[in-house]
C-alpha cells in the first residue's frame, strides 16, 4: 500500500537530523591519536602528557610513578607530574690514559687505554727498550711513560780522543798518552823529546804535563 506523500516527506527530512556533526563526541578518540585541524591537514595536534605522565626519546609513554630510561646515554628517571627525575650516581673517573670513551649508559666508560709510549715523536710498546741516542738507555714504563737512563763515560786516560759512530763514549785509539810539551808522548815509557829532556807520563794522570828530566845533551857533529 503506497505512503501518503506528506507522511514520505516527514521521513526523509528525519534521517540527515540522526547524523550530524554533533552526535560525534571528540572523547570517544583514543587518546594517543591525533587530529587534523580544519585550516591545514597536515598540522597535528598531539595529546599533552604533562602532568599525566612522561615520554622517552623513542615516543614511549610511561605513567607517573614508573622509571624509566628518556634516552640510550640517560641515567633512569623516575616520572613525576613535573617531569622526569633522574638519578646523578657518582660516576668513576676515566683513565687520564684513556682513548676511546663511549657514553652509552648513565656513566661515561673506557673503552681503550693507551698502551704505547710517546717519545720525541716516536712510538713504543709497553716495556719496550730504545736508544735515542748513543748515549741514552730508555724504556716504556707501564705507566705509559719514558724512563732514560744517561751514560756516565769514564775520563779517558788520552789527551787526544775520539768519538767514533754510534758510540756513546770517547776512545783513545792510540792508547793512554800525554803532554810533554807540545808533543804527545805514549804512556809507559820514557821518550826521548829532543836532544836533552827524556819523559814520561804520570801513571793515572795523563791530564798532567808528562815529568822530563834533563840528561847530557848530545851537541850535534861539526862540519
Amino acid at each position: 500500500m503506497a505512503f501518503p506523500i506528506h507522511e514520505a516527506c516527514v521521513f526523509l527530512l528525519l534521517i540527515p537530523s540522526v547524523v550530524t556533526p554533533a552526535a560525534f563526541n571528540h572523547e570517544d578518540y583514543p587518546a594517543d591519536e591525533g587530529e587534523q585541524t580544519p585550516n591545514n591537514e597536515n598540522n597535528l595536534i598531539f595529546d599533552d602528557y604533562r602532568g599525566k605522565g612522561c615520554v622517552d626519546d623513542s615516543g614511549f609513554v610511561y605513567k607517573l610513578g614508573e622509571r624509566f630510561f628518556p634516552g640510550h646515554s640517560n641515567c633512569p628517571c623516575v616520572c613525576t607530574e613535573d617531569g622526569p627525575v633522574c638519578d646523578q650516581p657518582e660516576c668513576p673517573k676515566i683513565h687520564p690514559k684513556c682513548t676511546k670513551v663511549e657514553h652509552n649508559g648513565c656513566c661515561p666508560e673506557c673503552k681503550e687505554v693507551k698502551n704505547f709510549c710517546e717519545y720525541q715523536g716516536k712510538s713504543y710498546k709497553i716495556l719496550e727498550e730504545f736508544k735515542p741516542s748513543p748515549c741514552e738507555w730508555c724504556r716504556c714504563e707501564p705507566s705509559n711513560e719514558v724512563h732514560c737512563v744517561v751514560a756516565d763515560c769514564a775520563v779517558p786516560e788520552c789527551v787526544n780522543p775520539v768519538y767514533e759512530p754510534e758510540q756513546c763514549c770517547p776512545v783513545c785509539k792510540n792508547g793512554p798518552n800525554c803532554f810533554a810539551g807540545t808533543t804527545i808522548i805514549p804512556a809507559g815509557i820514557e821518550v826521548k823529546v829532543d836532544e836533552c829532556h827524556i819523559c814520561h807520563c804520570h801513571n793515572g794522570d795523563w791530564w798532567k804535563p808528562a815529568q822530563c828530566s834533563k840528561r847530557e845533551c848530545q851537541g850535534k857533529p861539526t862540519a
